[in-house]
């Protein structure tokens, strides 16, 4: 599975993945329907490094959160 080419199905399965390593408890702050796919590079890229780091600290988290944030529409 390819996520490189921006699609309605790919930004699901980069915003899923994402709250499921940040752990959000609060799913609804996560919903893909709230991010424009225009954005979907920047957040691809935000999804790779999630990926890279593996295990982040609190402050970290925070900072991802508030990047996701910043994207939502």
């Amino acid at each position: 599975m390819s996520l490189n080419e921006p699609s309605k199905e790919n930004l699901d399965i980069i915003i899923n993945n994402m709250a499921r390593q940040l752990q959000v408890v609060n799913r609804s702050i996560m919903n893909p329907d709230d991010y424009d796919l225009d954005k979907y590079e920047e957040l691809k890229s935000l999804h790779d490094m999630l990926q890279q780091k593996g295990q982040l600290s609190v402050a970290e988290t925070q900072a991802v959160i508030e990047e996701l944030a910043a994207h939502r529409k």
